[in-house]
């Protein structure tokens, strides 16, 4: 018996029921993802086939019926474990919403909620989340869908949710990055040099690339990349043209920019726009 191979296919897509968020069904083979991150919960169910994936040091492998969530701003990769590759279903859940719903069911403010590294086997959760998700994407009864929703990410919560463990820096070290993230993040279109990153924080252009890595877990160049990415994503929300969007955020051109685009959503931004 010969087992299917999974083929490079995505699909974005948005819901008021759950607004803010982005939702992804998908399969894959070939396509692998880059070191990246994203400013939601990422809250996936692997459906079928497995995924390999670093994250927070290690490298974890998700089969199928099991949730491998990633933590916001936390970088991680993503590619095929197996020779057929993966299926799974994917809410990018944004942190206000998930913050809220953790205050709301335990009826008192709560820290932010986190999750452990550690890939979720739980089949019933597995059920509740792939189930929602379907519910969402057909666009029916929003009172059913919604329910279903909430029932998912509730139990995900209370069975997993827990409170970002204390990670010990220096301040000294803490404040370095954080002002080197603000020059970064300023003016995306403007060109920089790795000089010009050091000298604001008084180091070399070794020590401050090296602790800028160790600190964020990606060197400055792609640290920003994912920012002009993500900052990308409001304007083509709201029509604006892959190639202005390219230009807006600093990329080279526009094919630059849908390589990156591509390797972080697994999709080119033409598409994802459409969607």
């Amino acid at each position: 018996m010969t087992s299917t191979r999974f083929r490079d296919n995505a699909r974005y897509w948005r819901t008021p029921l759950l607004p803010g968020a982005d939702l992804l069904t998908a399969e894959y083979h070939d396509h692998e993802f880059t070191p990246h991150w994203h400013d939601a919960y990422t809250i996936p169910v692997i459906e079928a086939g497995a995924e390999t994936y670093r994250y927070q040091g290690s490298r974890h492998v998700a089969e199928a019926g099991s949730v491998p969530i990633i933590n916001p701003g936390e970088v991680h990769t993503g590619s095929r474990a197996m020779d057929e590759g993966w299926r799974y279903r994917v809410m990018y859940a944004p942190v206000d919403f998930i913050h809220a719903l953790a205050e709301d069911i335990a009826g008192r403010a709560q820290p932010l909620p986190w999750f452990d590294a550690d890939v979720i086997r739980d089949a019933d959760l597995a059920v509740r989340l792939s189930r929602a998700h379907q519910l969402l994407e057909a666009n029916g009864d929003p009172l059913v869908a919604e329910t279903a929703m909430l029932d998912a990410l509730s139990t995900l919560l209370v069975r997993y949710g827990r409170t970002r463990p204390d990670t010990p820096q220096l301040a000294t070290n803490d404040t370095r990055v954080i002002t080197m993230k603000e020059q970064l993040a300023g003016d995306l279109a403007a060109p920089l040099k790795l000089a010009d990153l050091a000298d604001t924080v008084g180091l070399s252009q070794f020590h401050a690339a090296r602790l800028f890595t160790r600190v964020t877990g990606l060197p400055p160049h792609a640290w920003r990349n994912q920012v002009r990415l993500q900052r990308s994503l409001a304007p083509l929300r709201a029509g604006a043209s892959v190639a202005d969007v390219a230009t807006a955020g600093g990329f080279t051109d526009q094919s630059h920019f849908t390589r990156h685009f591509r390797r972080m959503f697994g999709v080119p931004p033409g598409r994802w726009q459409s969607a």
